[in-house]
């Protein structure tokens, strides 16, 4: 592994928008023989390093899938621990995210969260909204297939309602009724947990992201892994449908 130390940072392509789909919480404990909550919590504590470490290297915005509309249909008692483990992490961690810049958004059915968890999902970003060096989304109860229809939705409302007509929509004004529209596309993908596939997650979005997968579980996931990413991306041609 390449020692960050000795690396020449300078000659990487710094992308403004990486993507992160946080896998491998549950296996990684099993591997330890613990409980899948433990990875989970393994795996928040995670996010708070590669928050910083993304800081490190200038990158504007993070995006993270932490809860999957499919993860409801998961064990009440894991469910309870995961909406438990958001109440802790942002107590835990204001200070932290307010010196480092952070800014929090939500996308995803929010609503679905229970009370204690979404009060504090809100209190966290409406707090956050000054601050700008980062932008950290999470995704939570987000499903990309269910994201789209509720655009559609959003769209038709929209012609009723006469604030629209059918020749102004376009590619590029149709995420304006995502849940973060104004939100960049991702130039890059990050998968750890050894999965090759994107599980529902920003579908419309990652039409040209560049895709990193890597076995290592996320609670494993390191910076010099980061690096590697970012390395990679760096060697990537981005042409876009372009022959050149």
């Amino acid at each position: 592994m390449k020692n960050l130390k000795n690396d020449k940072t300078e000659n990487l392509k710094i992308p403004n928008h990486v993507a992160i789909i946080m896998d491998g919480n549950g296996r990684w404990a099993k591997k330890r023989l613990m409980p899948r909550k433990i990875g989970h919590r393994a795996g928040a504590e995670k996010l708070r390093q590669v928050v910083r470490w993304c800081t490190d290297y200038n990158i504007k915005h993070l995006t993270v899938y932490a809860f999957s509309t499919e993860n409801w249909q998961r064990s009440q008692d894991e469910v309870n621990s995961l909406m438990n483990l958001i109440v802790e992490f942002f107590g835990k961690y204001e200070d932290e995210l307010r010196a480092e810049g952070v800014r929090l958004r939500f996308i995803g059915e929010l609503s679905d969260l229970p009370e204690k968890s979404l009060e504090v999902v809100q209190r966290a970003e409406r707090d956050s909204q000054e601050r700008n060096r980062i932008i950290l989304n999470i995704a939570l109860s987000y499903g990309s297939r269910q994201e789209i229809v509720r655009a559609c939705k959003l769209y038709g409302e929209a012609l009723l309602n006469g604030t629209m007509t059918n020749d102004q929509l376009t590619i590029e004004n149709f995420s304006d009724f995502f849940y973060a529209g104004d939100l960049p596309d991702p130039d890059l993908l990050i998968r750890p947990g050894g999965e090759q596939r994107i599980s529902n997650f920003l579908l419309w979005q990652l039409s040209y992201t560049e895709m990193y997968f890597i076995d290592k579980l996320w609670p494993d996931f390191s910076k010099e892994d980061l690096y590697e990413a970012l390395a990679e991306y760096s060697r990537r041609d981005r042409r876009y449908g372009d022959a050149r």
